[in-house]
């Protein structure tokens, strides 16, 4: 059975922060081909779509499209701050490997 991607408190309060909602638009969290391991994330401010599963969380929305669901499964989206910078990481079960870019991954 497949769970949802979990969204983090601080992940929704970013979101909130740059005002996502207010502009209309989500956090998308897509899964693709390429990059170093064979899977890479994409993440960017977009407009949900119709088929999108929609996690939501202080008023903010996390999509997720259908094909990139099964990829996902159980992830963490979260959102961190380090020395080299502040950006949304996802902690993913099922990836086997990664790369030290954090983008990439492998099944």
């Amino acid at each position: 059975m497949q769970l949802p991607p979990k969204v983090t408190d601080r992940a929704f309060e970013r979101l909130a922060e740059i005002g996502a909602a207010d502009q209309g638009q989500a956090l998308r969290v897509a899964v693709e081909g390429g990059g170093c391991s064979g899977f890479q994330y994409e993440i960017a401010l977009d407009d949900p779509k119709e088929d999108d599963l929609v996690l939501e969380g202080a008023g903010q929305k996390v999509v997720v499209d259908s094909i990139s669901l099964p990829f996902l499964s159980d992830a963490v989206i979260d959102f961190s701050e380090e020395l080299i910078g502040a950006r949304f990481v996802i902690n993913n079960p099922n990836a086997t490997s990664s790369c030290g870019c954090g983008t990439s991954f492998s099944m």
